[in-house]
């Protein structure tokens, strides 16, 4: 709607009075405050003016470039529109839907252009005169390279580079390489088409000496990467080299390749003193997945050596340990290159303490590190660019692409917190800021009210320079402004570049060995039995409750309904009582109340996983849990892992205390896992891919548990429980996952609930998948038991005599119909569950009606009774 102009706000005073507490959120300068209103008020974009878009790396990404003349710190302020914005849920929708969105989304992501080549295209195969003129110039090379051996003489040692040039199977074999050079030290058969792996090995094995090898981007390695390369390294005990990777044999010649010594012209080191490494002054062994580093590489053996480049490389956390040590004692050593965070940890400084000598780090000078008190090195890590198949359309490589691309904000007024995150895209010019840990703009999201109310709002970016800029510089912010080490800035800069797997693998097997070493402890003694607490003398329990279902249910003659809580035997609650409201209602410590002490250990979901895990270790009822706050190395780790052994890789993202899957996403993309972070402290949970399904849909079940004491754990199942059904066929396609209705149960309790009774279920559910419920229903009990069992070992504070309690425990079960734990609700969310299901057929036949639930809770937890309810 229009604002009129009676309601406009139209001085800066009035501004500034509204927008007060956003732009002191915002961080924009005071100074530019009243220059911001100026082109708000007339919308002015005068970004044209000062920056041109240009592209880069290939037209896969773009940057900002600054051409007007100069811009001095703090001086000026400009307006970037908002080219898309959405809630998480409609993204795919409204890229399917809204006309032009995909479009001008794909071409924004440059993922609007074809990356195959023209040959490719269009499926062109070698003609055989090309194959002709290809075995010409292989038996050319063969014939020249074996007239160098002979003018070289004295070992014989060859060298062939027979890279893309269409070698097949048959031709490999015809060539007879170990007859013609039997002292073959090095081979290099990349891009070719060698596809039989024993045709490969009989060939290769003949070749007694060869110490390099190369097949990379042959057919042959496509399904059997890693065994043919242990066969090969088997038939051929002095290989140092294979596809570009040290073997556990590399050693001087591998070291001397890496550093230029040997190559065609020199291939072997026979003829060489054990000084060899000598002369080499420039060491470059990234991406060679070195576990531990040669006995070769010492200062006594490279003396010289002044620029080492170890990055890509997994150098064991032993090896790693001992590494600075070693590297300490190359007194020429000037320039190091590793991965931070790496082996070394993520503390540039640490480093440079270690090695005083050092002058460059990661290209940066050592003395400008120290002085700016930087633990961390971004600026070198290359770019997580956008990936997709040629088969996507526009809207799914948005999908894929815009985790690069995205911010986000939270709406709130007066009347409501907004319960989810509104994501946005900045405008063709905002996007193409670029990341520099040391950037020379910044931007913030603004919110202008141009009418004094949220109604009328308008979001807007607003960029400024934090540094003084000159024509033809680079414009950068940095993407995770404000967030250091201590709060997982290496791990989170995953979101948009490639950091090093290796570092975060490492994290997660630290933490896993940590996981597999728990022994579960035993469950605790069962003997004891709570008393009830019904006066001898016949006087009703006095029952103070601020929850509406218990005040119209709760009609047993033991219990009486009293509105002042310092007159009541029970305290029945839907608030925290700590010891502010103990003091505040005036109760005392004789009172009954409906919680535990330190019960957020079970009902708050990033401790409830840690609770299990201090407690269980890794139980096979729950899944991979990581809490992002504080692990996200080990996920990434986890992530990666998966990744390169082609497992399952989809993950649920679960706020640690919202209910009814408020802002929970389910995903297999890392960049949006780490992104989601920004909209609230989260869980990670692997994903039940493979879950049981109920005639074709996902389900889960809420059961009922009622705890009468955490010392001895004693706890009760309620008869009934809660079949929760998705309203659409489950499936795994990408698309899918934005669709709530497919992958939730709950549906937030709003809108078309697929609920059923127990009976019911079991009946149905055993005849479709021929299996007996009560098999199934027995694992689930012991789940249970372990949970509530975990809680108590790893917080014995939790038992207070004075306190009896009810909670949900949300179960799946797997393909395999292992149960899976979702999470624990405390009772006021169990309250509005039992609001929509009223009536639940038991297993004897007997309905339990709304009425007489709470009768049953409370009999149960104050009366001892056991009616309808189950000891586990």
């Amino acid at each position: 709607m229009a604002p009129t102009s009676t309601s406009r706000i139209e001085t800066f005073e009035d501004f500034v009075k509204v927008h007060a507490m956003l732009l002191a959120a915002s961080g924009i300068p005071s100074s530019l405050h009243e220059r911001l209103f100026h082109k708000l008020s007339s919308e002015t974009f005068d970004g044209g003016d000062f920056f041109s878009v240009q592209p880069c790396d290939g037209g896969r990404r773009r940057r900002l470039v600054f051409t007007a003349q100069s811009l001095a710190k703090e001086s000026d302020v400009f307006l970037v529109d908002h080219a898309w914005t959405f809630r998480l849920p409609d993204a795919l929708k409204q890229l399917n839907e809204v006309p032009g969105l995909a479009e001008r989304m794909a071409a924004l992501m440059c993922v609007d252009v074809d990356l195959e080549s023209d040959s490719e295209k269009a499926g062109i195969e070698p003609g055989f005169e090309e194959e002709k003129e290809n075995e010409r110039k292989i038996r050319e090379i063969v014939e020249r390279e074996m007239g160098k051996v002979k003018e070289r003489g004295i070992d014989g040692a060859a060298w062939l580079e027979l890279e893309e040039l269409g070698i097949d199977d048959e031709m490999l074999c015809s060539l007879d390489l170990s007859s013609k050079f039997p002292n073959l030290i090095a081979l290099n058969l990349w891009g070719n088409k060698l596809q039989n792996a024993e045709t490969v090995l009989l060939e290769i094995s003949k070749c007694r000496n060869l110490k390099a090898l190369w097949l990379n981007e042959n057919p042959v390695l496509k399904n059997i990467r890693d065994e043919i390369g242990l066969a090969i390294f088997d038939h051929n005990p002095v290989l140092e080299i294979f596809n570009s990777r040290f073997t556990r044999n590399a050693a001087e010649w591998a070291l001397g390749f890496c550093g230029g010594i040997f190559c065609m012209d020199n291939p072997s080191c026979s003829q060489c003193a054990t000084n060899s490494l000598e002369s080499i002054t420039v060491l470059d062994l990234s991406n060679r997945c070195i576990y531990k580093l040669p006995v070769a590489f010492s200062p006594v053996a490279m003396p010289h050596l002044s620029q080492l480049n170890l990055r890509g490389n997994d150098l064991d956390q032993h090896s790693a340990g001992n590494l600075l040590e070693v590297l300490g004692g190359f007194s020429s050593l000037q320039a190091l290159e590793v991965d931070i965070p790496g082996p070394f940890g993520n503390s540039a400084i640490t480093i440079i303490e270690s090695l005083p000598k050092l002058s460059l780090l990661n290209g940066t000078s050592t003395s400008s590190i120290l002085e700016s008190g930087k633990h961390i090195i971004d600026s070198m890590l290359p770019p997580r660019l956008p990936e997709w198949a040629a088969t996507d359309s526009l809207a799914d490589r948005v999908i894929s692409a815009m985790w690069l691309y995205l911010m986000t904000y939270r709406l709130a007024d007066e009347e409501k917190i907004d319960e989810t995150s509104v994501w946005y895209v900045m405008d063709e010019l905002g996007s193409a800021l670029r990341h520099s840990d040391e950037a020379n703009f910044r931007v913030a999201p603004f919110l202008f009210m141009p009418e004094g109310n949220l109604t009328s709002a308008v979001s807007f970016s607003v960029l400024w320079p934090t540094q003084d800029v000159q024509s033809g510089e680079e414009c950068t912010r940095d993407f995770l402004f404000g967030i250091g080490e201590d709060k997982q800035r290496s791990a989170r800069l995953s979101a948009w570049f490639h950091t090093p797997e290796n570092y975060f693998i490492q994290e997660f097997k630290k933490y896993y060995q940590l996981l597999q070493s728990k022994c579960p402890d035993p469950s605790n003694v069962r003997s004891f039995v709570t008393k009830s607490i019904f006066p001898s003398d016949g006087h009703p329990l006095r029952v103070y409750t601020d929850i509406p279902h218990v005040e119209e249910f709760l009609k047993r003659p033991e219990f009486v309904l009293t509105i002042d809580p310092k007159d009541a035997d029970i305290i029945w609650t839907c608030l925290q009582v700590d010891a502010e409201v103990k003091n505040a209602l005036g109760l005392t410590d004789r009172q009954y109340v409906n919680q535990f002490p330190f019960e957020a250990c079970l009902v708050m979901k990033h401790h409830l996983a840690e609770t299990i895990h201090k407690a269980k270790g890794s139980p096979d009822w729950l899944q991979p849990t990581y809490n992002l706050e504080s692990q996200l190395s080990q996920l990434i780790g986890d992530f990666c892992i998966r990744s390169r052994d082609g497992r399952d890789n989809l993950w649920i993202l679960k706020p640690w205390n919202m209910a009814r899957t408020i802002d929970t996403t389910v995903t297999g993309d890392i960049s949006a896992i780490i992104r989601l972070m920004e909209t609230g402290p989260k869980i990670c949970q692997k994903y039940i891919e493979h879950p049981a399904l109920f005639r074709g849909k996902k389900f889960d079940i809420r059961y009922i548990v009622l705890v009468r004491s955490m010392n001895p754990v004693e706890v009760f199942l309620a008869d009934v429980f809660w079949v929760r059904l998705a309203n659409n066929p489950y499936t795994l396609e990408r698309s899918s996952l934005f669709e709530y209705e497919t992958h939730f149960t709950v549906m937030n309790y709003i809108g078309r609930l697929n609920h059923m009774n127990t009976a019911e279920f079991v009946r149905e559910f055993e005849a479709e998948h021929q299996v007996k419920w009560l098999d199934i229903h027995e694992r689930i009990k012991n789940m249970i038991r372990s949970v509530f069992d975990s809680a108590a070992t790893v917080h014995p504070e939790m038992h207070n005599p004075f306190s009896r309690a009810m909670y949900g425990v949300d179960v799946m079960l797997d393909s395999s119909f292992m149960p899976k734990l979702l999470e624990v609700t405390y009772c006021p969310d169990c309250h509005r569950a039992c609001k929509y299901d009223m009536e639940a057929v038991v297993g004897n036949g007997d309905v339990i009606k709304g009425q007489d639930f709470f009768n049953i809770v409370f009999g149960c937890l104050f009366l001892n009774e056991s009616v309808h309810v189950s000891p586990l």
